[in-house]
């Protein structure tokens, strides 16, 4: 039997009058990309920020990795063992590429402010070791060369990298990305497929929130597809391209005949 590495059951969340999620929950297993796809308005992001600690959910359990989790705050969450992106970049722009992976590493670090302040033996050792682990993370994401540069300088594309390389940092369980493709050109919506290849291929589990759907058709090993902050399909790519509630929520009723995009040669 597959490990599940996040089970989420029965989120509800409400913002004054705007029931913004309704019962909504999924099962992960690991090395598996899940999508996470409906409508604008559907509730996705709503549901992104309840899981990664922004938002605190009305009702609803979270298991990670078999234990109970409870995401009370952003740093709580990455110490749990997700780490996440955002569809608004939020690098650090005067910081290099090395220095914005670094910080994402100090996560896991154990020297501590005295170690820190000391220039302990421990702390240089460690600080060596962050460092020597954010360069491989530069190369593993395919801007190794750009180490040195400042993060603002960087392309949009490799910036997206940048930010995954730092959310790899922190050694997830889960890594969340929001919105990765927003904002590329077809040649770097390619050169990410790749890489989210690459990560799963590496028994990494990636939880995918995307406005475009043939992206999501081509690289998700099963989808949830929100509407008005309702589970209304879940299932393979296949499956949930041909349920006519789907196709509905997106196209509108009376185009039950017509289907999603698909995922080949995306």
């Amino acid at each position: 039997m597959a490990e599940i590495i996040l089970r989420v059951v029965d989120i509800s969340k409400r913002f004054g009058g705007l029931q913004a999620l309704s019962g909504v929950g999924i099962t992960i297993e690991r090395g598996q990309v899940y999508g996470l796809i409906g409508p604008n308005g559907a509730g996705k992001t709503t549901f992104f920020n309840v899981i990664t600690g922004l938002y605190t959910p009305d009702s609803g359990t979270f298991e990670l990795a078999g234990k109970p989790y409870r995401p009370s705050a952003v740093h709580e969450v990455a110490k749990a063992g997700i780490a996440r992106t955002f569809q608004n970049i939020r690098l650090f722009a005067e910081m290099t590429a090395l220095e914005n992976v670094m910080v994402g590493r100090h996560v896991r670090t154990h020297s501590g402010l005295v170690g820190a302040i000391l220039r302990t033996p421990g702390f240089k050792r460690e600080e060596h070791e962050i460092e020597e682990r954010a360069h491989e993370l530069l190369e593993y994401v395919g801007i190794g060369k750009y180490a040195d540069f400042k993060a603002r300088t960087l392309s949009y594309g490799d910036q997206r990298r940048l930010e995954i390389a730092r959310a790899l940092a922190t050694d997830p369980q889960l890594i969340a990305l929001d919105e990765p493709a927003a904002g590329m050109n077809a040649t770097e919506k390619a050169l990410l497929r790749e890489l989210i290849d690459r990560i799963r291929n590496d028994n990494r589990t990636i939880l995918l929130i995307e406005h475009d759907v043939k992206l999501v058709m081509g690289l998700c090993d099963r989808v949830t597809v929100l509407d008005y902050g309702k589970q209304i399909s879940e299932g393979t790519p296949g499956e949930v391209q041909r349920d006519e509630r789907v196709i509905e929520a997106y196209l509108g009723k009376g185009n039950a005949a017509h289907a999603l995009p698909t995922g080949e040669a995306a």
